[in-house]
């Protein structure tokens, strides 16, 4: 079983920065990819940024393109997103979420797959 926490949550102004992490803890091999979801009130759950396994391969929702980047270390089992130049409209909830693809390529085509969820941290971008 595999468990996900998130963390790094907060407020933050337009134009500014958070480093949100989700650190997994358990043992688990039915998973290839871990991704970065987020849902903001009223709306549909939405894919932001995916990365295999190994970390070879990310994979970034065109809104988030430039301004996000998703890493991974091993050795702390944790994947980091930093969030840079941030927008009114990313505030949401952000979770995080493990899931088997078969190719880690397609980690943003489909949620089903997604078996494994955090609780979700809270980011708001407001002045």
């Amino acid at each position: 079983q595999l468990e996900l926490v998130e963390s790094g949550g907060g407020l933050v102004q337009p134009g500014g920065s958070l480093r949100l992490s989700c650190a997994a803890s358990g043992v688990s091999l039915d998973y290839d990819a871990i991704g970065w979801f987020r849902q903001a009130p009223g709306k549909e759950r939405e894919g932001v940024s995916c990365i295999s396994r190994s970390g070879g391969s990310t994979t970034y929702a065109d809104s988030v393109k430039g301004r996000f980047t998703i890493s991974r270390d091993n050795a702390k089992n944790t994947v980091y997103l930093q969030m840079n130049s941030l927008k009114p409209e990313d505030t949401a909830v952000y979770y995080c979420a493990a899931g088997f693809f078969g190719n880690p390529a397609m980690c943003l085509t489909s949620i089903a797959p997604y078996s494994y969820w955090g609780q979700g941290t809270q980011v708001t971008v407001s002045s």
